[in-house]
């Protein structure tokens, strides 16, 4: 009796297959959350880039109305160029600010619920359902 306990102490046959199934739901849900959180962080970081794009468009303009056309227009016309964006979820506040009549402040604000992040296991910490970033110009001739 001592002798198969002992061969089967000493066999190492099936450990590649018991450290796989191991390791494999932990290094999945690693890269699912690598991915998810990436798809975030792309969007944030192109929200930010239109808001400043759309900043630089009011330099253009001589009055804020036509400084509000101007980045109403623009952001109109390029949100959809951004691939983890949806035009329709993208929300924005433009104009001169009233902090300092020489900026031009614009603030977008992006509902990002339709991102796959939120399918995450839900005791992973999350960071909030909307994005928003700014960018302010200093308008020239002030």
């Amino acid at each position: 009796m001592q002798r198969p306990v002992r061969r089967l102490r000493h066999d190492r046959s099936g450990t590649a297959a018991i450290e796989f199934a191991i390791l494999t739901p932990v290094f999945l849900l690693l890269l699912t959350g690598m991915l998810a959180y990436g798809i975030y962080f792309g969007a944030a970081h192109s929200v930010q880039q239109l808001a400043a794009d759309a900043a630089r468009t009011a330099i253009a303009g001589l009055n804020e109305t036509e400084r509000n056309s101007l980045v109403a227009s623009y952001l109109e016309q390029n949100a959809g160029d951004y691939p983890l964006l949806n035009p329709a979820r993208l929300a924005h506040t433009i104009g001169d600010s009233s902090a300092d009549p020489a900026q031009y402040v614009v603030r977008l604000s992006y509902d990002a619920t339709d991102l796959p992040i939120w399918n995450l296991y839900p005791p992973l910490p999350l960071p909030g359902k909307t994005i928003a970033h700014g960018a302010t110009i200093r308008r020239g001739g002030l």
